[in-house]
């Protein structure tokens, strides 16, 4: 038997980590480069961020649909191109900048003074170039995860499925790993604006590979009968099921009817206060250890601080997923017990960001913050997993992509929420200096103590809120 599969599923995670990879191009060069060059605030930042958050989720509502249409070989190659063309375009963000502000080059604007009409002209246009770029990098990877599952659904058989998605998935964790190590040399080596070609290229080359080595198995010349025979070995199971779904009539629940149930709201509450924790820290993980710690991205110290954090939280996450199979196998409880339960303990794992600040300060070392951030979100990871399952615990199939979907927008909203009252705050913050404290804390530093602590809190709200509409197992029946 030829193994054919195992060589896309290799595709398909370096797809993955090239989408995380692009994803951090702006964080890790905002503070050290970006920044200065445009004169924006934090508050400019959050701007974009936020938009980012709410356009991506709105993207993903449709993005599977788009797949599905275009076929998985047209459709992946699309939005890998779209989003690698996002991700090159950012570099152009100066030189348009300075064109539409009437200077003659990019040093031009770069010498521009300050707190100057002229300065403020550069930042506004900047940001708007800046929101456009970010959009199409949404836009584009959007269609990642629903295409490389509809890949994995056609090369692999039930049982092998969550192994090779697995495997893919883990494309995200080694992106986030690697951009700290990659990208802030890129940008000191050959600038900020070549960090995001170098990163945004990377997806064109992947498209070659896509283009010569992806087929339908039942198309490749690389995959033998015995490998088809293996990857179909489902399909008489499957049309069976599909007769017995056709023959009973299975009812779906009609789109604006799902929020009538509190089911809807107990996930759409799960997702709305703890996505964008997750979010604030890959946006503002590297701009809080520069301002704070005096460790910016381009230091070795601000690399490896990053590295660690992200390490911390590859490694306790894995362990998300067997919890709640413990609670059920050994302690025989029911799926949704065992799965809030799991979600309790996991939502104690934040509270660890409340130390970060107070630790990191008493001690004078980015460490403590970098660890505690790290368990902070391996909690978010074992909480996110546990989290989408709790829709196949109380709703019917035919009604589990229209939840996901409403989650993942509520998810958005969140997101952008927390990325805008972020910036806001910190810019706030900044400008009020000693004037503005929080429980001892003053200045910029008491900004980030209200942000740690709202993301350390969120998940225990969450699932409060979740509790209180769902207190115990009850599926939905139609």
């Amino acid at each position: 038997m030829t193994n054919w599969r195992w060589w896309i599923c290799s595709l398909l995670f370096v797809a993955t980590t090239v989408n995380y990879l692009d994803r951090q191009v702006l964080s890790l060069t905002y503070e050290e480069f970006i920044k200065p060059e445009f004169n924006w605030t934090d508050a400019n930042y959050g701007t974009i961020t936020s938009f980012f958050s709410i356009f991506y989720a709105i993207c993903c509502l449709f993005a599977g649909k788009f797949v599905d249409w275009m076929g998985t070989k047209k459709g992946y190659l699309i939005a890998i191109g779209v989003w690698s063309l996002g991700a090159c375009l950012h570099a152009a963000c100066g030189w348009a900048t300075a064109h539409i502000a009437g200077l003659d080059s990019v040093s031009a604007m770069r010498a521009v003074e300050a707190g100057s009409n002229i300065a403020l002209a550069v930042s506004t246009t900047s940001v708007y170039l800046f929101l456009l770029c970010r959009g199409i990098l949404a836009l584009g990877e959007a269609g990642n995860f629903p295409a490389a599952i509809k890949v994995t659904a056609e090369y692999f058989p039930k049982k092998d499925r969550a192994f090779a998605t697995s495997i893919f998935n883990a494309g995200a964790s080694v992106g986030a790993l690697a951009a700290p190590l990659l990208i802030p040399p890129l940008a000191v080596k050959f600038g900020w604006e070549m960090a995001f070609i170098i990163i945004g290229g990377l997806g064109f080359i992947w498209m070659i590979f896509w283009a010569f080595m992806y087929e339908k198995p039942e198309k490749s010349k690389r995959v033998n009968e015995a490998e088809l025979t293996y990857i179909h070995q489902d399909d008489a199971a499957e049309a069976l099921e599909k007769a017995k779904e056709a023959a009973s009539d299975e009812k779906t629940i009609p789109f604006i009817q799902c929020f009538r149930y509190k089911q809807t709201w107990s996930f759409i509450a799960g997702k709305f206060f703890t996505d964008g924790v997750w979010w604030f820290f890959l946006f503002w993980a590297p701009s809080y250890f520069s301002n704070q710690f005096h460790a910016p991205a381009t230091s070795p110290l601000g690399q490896w601080l990053i590295f660690t954090l992200y390490f911390i939280v590859t490694i306790i996450s894995i362990g998300g997923g067997y919890l709640p199979k413990i609670f059920v196998d050994k302690k025989g409880m029911n799926p949704y017990a065992g799965r809030m339960l799991a979600m309790l303990i996991f939502a104690f794992f934040p509270l660890a960001a409340l130390f970060a600040q107070p630790l990191g300060i008493r001690f004078d070392s980015p460490w403590w913050p970098a660890i505690l951030i790290g368990l902070a979100g391996a909690g978010h990871q074992a909480w996110s997993a546990n989290l989408f399952s709790t829709i196949g615990d109380m709703f019917p199939k035919s009604t589990i992509a229209t939840i996901t979907g409403i989650g993942a927008m509520a998810g958005g909203i969140g997101s952008m929420i927390i990325q805008k009252v972020a910036g806001n705050l910190f810019t706030y913050a900044e400008t009020q200096g000693s004037a503005f404290t929080f429980l001892g804390f003053e200045g910029k530093p008491a900004g980030y103590f209200i942000m740690f602590c709202f993301c350390g809190l969120a998940y225990l709200i969450a699932w409060s809120i979740m509790k209180s509409l769902v207190p115990k197992y009850k599926p939905i029946e139609l």
